[in-house]
């Protein structure tokens, strides 16, 4: 019988993952204080084993659930009245939350609050990355994100142009080492995707299959981050890889990009500039680089592989729920 699975609508691109699970997924959509109240099709369309509904369905139902999935604090909370088991996902680093907040809270204070919470509704949480983990004290449960390599067009790469997909980029400018960006990028042909309404000319995709055009068509594709703040790759760059392009970035201890095989890694913007030139003039290089990053999402960041890992971590949260006498 399929798990039945409750969520809230953040971070679609996540959510979409749990259509590799054997699940029902209902995903609480229209929620205030976020850059998109409603699911945004722009980024995923809705799993094809979940539905929609609203906060004021969830409070009126009577369901159960197999386990409930939440995305950040205020979310948890919101599933008090709800019974059943319950995972944090770790989505940021701590230290990121605190930064593009501007927040002066003591992280030791977050962190603590975090894990008292978790221990008393009888949660359990699980972070994207060993980073993400280690930021919030949190190392029990590891559990990658995925990209499937066949749900994506063959890679012509006939636009001699880079690519990077990332939104809310001006309260994330430190996050993303942006001004790196700007120096290294400054003369190359590189377009813009994402939720940036503050930056003229920038907006998301139409949807996934435009989406998924535009990582067949650009060359190579870049995603910086600061080592303290964010991991060497995101969402957006597992696709990418998945998709065949190379990656152009910045030097980092949990970038899976290898120098020089799958992609480019500098810190100085003129070598980032020379590598970008050197994949917009040499098409083969371009294809035997993104050849590579692709194999490796097959070999590390496989979606089955996520499917298996977080169906364990349920069984987890099952359990420490059941211990935690809340049943």
């Amino acid at each position: 019988m399929p798990l039945q699975l409750l969520t809230f609508n953040c971070h679609e691109a996540w959510i979409h993952q749990l259509s590799y699970l054997d699940a029902q997924v209902e995903i609480v959509d229209g929620l205030i204080n976020r850059y998109q109240s409603r699911w945004d099709t722009h980024v995923r369309p809705v799993p094809e084993n979940g539905c929609l509904i609203s906060f004021d369905q969830l409070q009126a139902t009577n369901r159960s659930y197999d386990c409930l999935i939440a995305h950040n604090l205020t979310d948890l909370m919101d599933l008090k009245y709800i019974p059943g088991p319950r995972i944090l996902v770790l989505h940021t680093t701590l230290n990121g939350r605190l930064q593009s907040s501007q927040s002066s809270l003591n992280p030791q204070v977050v962190r603590a609050l975090m894990q008292n919470y978790l221990q008393m509704v009888g949660g359990h949480a699980v972070a994207i990355s060993a980073l993400k983990g280690h930021s919030w004290g949190w190392e029990e449960d590891i559990v990658s994100c995925g990209a499937d390599p066949d749900v994506y067009l063959p890679w012509s790469g006939h636009l001699p142009v880079g690519l990077r997909v990332a939104h809310q980029i001006t309260a994330k400018k430190e996050i993303l080492l942006w001004s790196l960006h700007q120096e290294a990028f400054e003369a190359i042909p590189v377009q813009l995707v994402g939720f940036n309404p503050d930056i003229p000319g920038v907006k998301p995709s139409n949807s996934w299959a435009d989406l998924k055009l535009l990582l067949s068509a650009h060359r190579f594709f870049i995603h910086t981050a600061h080592p303290q703040f964010e991991d060497g790759y995101n969402m957006a760059m597992l696709e990418a890889m998945a998709a065949g392009l190379p990656v152009l970035g910045n030097v980092h201890p949990t970038s899976p990009i290898e120098h020089g095989v799958s992609g480019f890694l500098s810190d100085d913007p003129h070598q980032l500039a020379g590598f970008a030139k050197s994949l917009l003039e040499d098409h083969a290089l371009a294809r035997r680089m993104g050849e590579a990053a692709r194999q490796l999402i097959l070999e590390r960041f496989s979606i089955h592989r996520f499917a298996k890992h977080f169906k364990q971590s349920i069984l987890t949260a099952q359990q420490k729920y059941l211990c935690s006498g809340k049943v």
